[in-house]
């Protein structure tokens, strides 16, 4: 029987990254050579779009999407994700073009992937991960955050945030991508919480995620304040949710209870008629 990952898409948002994508891809290609490889370029003024469709004319297990402009990492993420669910993949998988995340541990998803879960993500924060290159303030402000999220959320993850993925097709197609939030990268905790909402099956492999060194980050300082903030309310709706549910098992408890309780007293007198 073939396995889901013989069929692997791993998509490769791009803005700005030509230094960086032949060695990304190339790397892949090498770590992994069954999987294929879709390029989703944002239009980039440095010429990423055109090395990437040279890259696509070299190997035919390479492919590109040009956007007409900069649309965001959740809009790019989706094109590249219809455009492997219109197609025969079976796991689609996110991965950074900075050079982050290392596609020598691509494999670890994939297995996970193979041996049933929905939705694999490559964890800093689980036994054996690691960051390299981080300042320590940094680090452990994202440790906490994702710390916060998952007791916000009620997701037992301690990942949220990451960005290194493989989705099982089954899994992904259950998604309504219009709903998603959009906010700087929060998408990534909302793909987290809905998948654990609806029951699939997540799990986190630890990775080591290094910090890119060409080109700058396009993450700035307002992603965490804005972040966190849509999770607080993503939170209190959830805990509101909790309270409701929470508060309906305790009405059939007491319903059941009584329930019972009459029942008994039926008996008792039913008894004490029939000793009479």
């Amino acid at each position: 029987m073939t396995q889901p990952s013989a069929h692997t898409l791993v998509i490769i948002p791009t803005y700005n990254e030509v230094e960086n994508l032949p060695l990304i891809v190339g790397r892949v290609r090498q770590s992994s050579p069954n999987v294929e490889v879709l390029i989703v370029d944002d239009n980039s003024p440095d010429g990423t779009g055109a090395k990437a469709a040279e890259m696509s004319k070299a190997d035919p297990q390479i492919h590109v999407l040009h956007r007409e402009s900069k649309g965001g990492l959740l809009g790019a993420y989706i094109a590249g994700f219809e455009w492997g669910l219109a197609r025969d993949y079976q796991v689609l998988c996110e991965m950074d073009a900075d050079g982050s995340h290392a596609p020598e541990q691509l494999h670890l998803l994939l297995e996970q992937i193979d041996a049933g879960a929905d939705l694999v993500i490559g964890s800093r924060y689980v036994p054996g991960g690691k960051v390299i290159n981080w300042p320590r303030n940094r680090y452990f402000l994202s440790k906490l955050g994702n710390l916060y999220i998952s007791l916000a959320l009620s997701t037992g993850l301690a990942d949220t945030t990451a960005g290194y993925r493989a989705f099982r097709r089954s899994a992904l197609e259950q998604f309504n991508f219009d709903e998603l939030s959009a906010a700087g990268y929060i998408f990534q905790v909302d793909v987290a919480r809905r998948a654990v909402d609806m029951g699939l099956d997540v799990r986190e492999v630890p990775i080591t995620f290094t910090e890119r060194e060409i080109g700058e980050s396009k993450l700035d300082g307002s992603f965490i304040k804005d972040s966190l903030g849509v999770v607080t309310k993503w939170g209190i709706a959830h805990r509101g949710e909790q309270l409701k549910n929470l508060s309906a098992e305790f009405g059939n408890m007491l319903s059941n209870s009584f329930k019972h309780r009459k029942q008994e007293l039926k008996r008792r007198r039913a008894r004490r008629k029939a000793g009479h």
